[in-house]
């Protein structure tokens, strides 16, 4: 959406960003009467946190399926929220994103799970502990029944990113090298995603690599473009 994020109260004159606070009302009286400053710009992102303590604190009185059933909550709401457009500039694709889209895939899985193996268990504890910090264990943990949960995750979020660089670029205008690099990133989420992500841990990690490479292609890094070209034209799957 577009909006003008730079505010003035009609009330008591204060001026702030929403871009900053993510609020429209005015942070000195309250009221939501407001006006705008400058130009609509594209604006996709709430400013937003994302907080696993109240589940953290519940670890010793719940069971695994329910600490699962309130992180995914957690994790969703947080999601969706998000974006990666503020005030019309074009934000990384960021660790506590993918930690948060990680994190609902995996609690999916332990919420319905009737018998968990202890490495399944572990893991989803491991991530619960850490995502809210924009941390994630490394790929060489992933237990191999939940690597299709790591593929997905990173997919759908390399899929949400591609949206809203199409959101930004509207005002962009892109080489054709770059808008061949676009496409072909395109053509692997889905290929992944057709793999209900089963593919390797890795891999993962490389599509978010590559996707953050071209990001910075985009803007103008002749460098990170070709970089990034290159991951996206040699990613394999097994």
């Amino acid at each position: 959406m577009k909006i003008r994020g730079e505010r003035e109260c009609t009330e008591c004159g204060t001026r702030w960003s929403y871009y900053e606070t993510g609020s429209v009302s005015c942070p000195n009286c309250g009221t939501l009467r407001s006006v705008g400053l400058d130009d609509r710009t594209e604006h996709t992102d709430m400013e937003v946190a994302f907080d696993l303590t109240p589940v953290r604190n519940t670890i010793d009185d719940s069971s695994t399926g329910e600490l699962a059933d309130r992180s995914r909550e957690r994790a969703r709401e947080y999601i969706r929220q998000r974006g990666f457009v503020n005030g019309g500039d074009l934000r990384e694709l960021d660790d506590t994103y993918l930690a948060a889209t990680e994190l609902l895939h995996i609690a999916d899985i332990v919420a319905r799970e009737r018998r968990l193996e202890e490495d399944e268990e572990l893991y989803f504890l491991s991530l619960l502990e850490i995502a809210d910090r924009g941390q994630r264990p490394p790929p060489a943990e992933v237990p191999p029944s939940l690597r299709s949960a790591r593929g997905i995750a990173a997919a759908n979020a390399v899929r949400e990113y591609r949206r809203d660089i199409r959101t930004w670029s509207e005002n962009e205008s892109f080489t054709t090298d770059q808008q061949s690099a676009l496409e072909t990133l395109g053509d692997h989420v889905t290929r992944i995603r057709m793999l209900e992500g089963d593919i390797e841990p890795k891999t993962a990690e490389t599509l978010i690599r590559a996707t953050r490479e071209l990001a910075d292609g985009l803007r103008g890094d002749g460098d990170a473009l070709a970089s990034a070209t290159h991951r996206i034209r040699t990613l394999e799957y097994e």
